[in-house]
């Protein structure tokens, strides 16, 4: 009968676990729309102005992004890793460390340092690279702002020669069961042949050389944030998806339980009942 209580016990721990990953899965699935809606409604308009700003380029004589399209030696590289806060979100932050350690073999031979958003890649990095600062706080007020003034930061970290490239390595956010790793360059900004910019009449008012000036800062700091906010939705994707898969296995377990229970409780009945036999046959002898 011992054994019948130990199963109970797991049955009734099983259970437990079971009501937690639903809970948990039900919250990241409220979580994940409101998410997705802001990505959703956000990529349009940067994929609009990063393209707006290439064909600008295109169109202009000269370097005209200056400090901002510097192409030097690669010496000194940062990368900026965004992960998560918490935990329980299948291997969405494993694969992002992933990706760090195969760009760190990339830049073998570079001083690479890492700048983590995310408590959960900074815990894993510090062990193994420089970690200048982390900014896990954004998740607490995910803001443009916030963004902005983390991509100012790094802009002027490019710009004073501390850093010959800085890319960006995060989530991209699918669908709520794909998450895609990308590792994206943030400065210097990428050359865009003449060839490959839309033709378009413009007029412009003030000079496309300003306009350039101006709209660069920004698409620096929408770009960044379009990445943390991915990064955001796919987090939630990724832990609802995982918490379902985690509510699937406590339920199949919980039903392998109950059936070794029954079993187990039936032949302990048969069991009983033999020995009360026995014993009647053993008076009657």
């Amino acid at each position: 009968m011992a054994n019948l209580k130990e199963i109970r016990n797991r049955i009734t721990s099983v259970s437990s676990t079971m009501q937690i990953t639903s809970a948990m899965k039900m919250v990241s699935a409220a979580k994940l729309k409101k998410a997705q809606d802001a990505i959703t409604a956000m990529r349009p308009y940067a994929e609009k102005l990063t393209e707006l700003l290439q064909n600008l380029s295109a169109t202009l004589e000269g370097e005209v992004g200056g400090a901002y399209t510097a192409q030097r030696d690669v010496k000194k590289v940062l990368l900026v890793v965004v992960t998560s806060n918490r935990g329980l979100c299948g291997a969405f932050n494993s694969n992002v460390v992933k990706e760090v350690k195969n760009l760190t073999d990339k830049y073998q031979g570079a001083q690479l340092d890492v700048l983590t958003i995310g408590k959960k890649g900074n815990d894993v990095l510090r062990k193994t690279h420089n970690v200048i600062a982390n900014e896990s706080t954004i998740f607490d007020n995910l803001t443009f702002d916030a963004a902005a003034a983390i991509a100012s930061e790094l802009t002027e970290k490019f710009i004073a020669g501390q850093y010959d490239k800085i890319e960006l390595v995060y989530n991209q956010f699918k669908n709520a069961a794909t998450q895609i790793v990308k590792a994206e360059q943030f400065l210097p900004l990428a050359p865009i042949a003449k060839s490959e910019a839309a033709a378009g009449d413009y007029i412009f008012e003030p000079s496309k050389e300003e306009i350039i000036m101006t709209l660069i800062p920004k698409s620096l700091k929408t770009q960044l944030y379009k990445a943390i906010r991915d990064s955001f939705a796919a987090e939630h994707g990724a832990r609802m998806t995982a918490m379902h898969k985690a509510t699937d296995n406590a339920t199949e377990l919980r039903n392998q339980l109950k059936l070794t229970y029954n079993k187990a409780r039936q032949a302990a009945i048969t069991g009983e009942i033999l020995e009360i036999v026995g014993g009647a046959e053993a008076l009657n002898g």
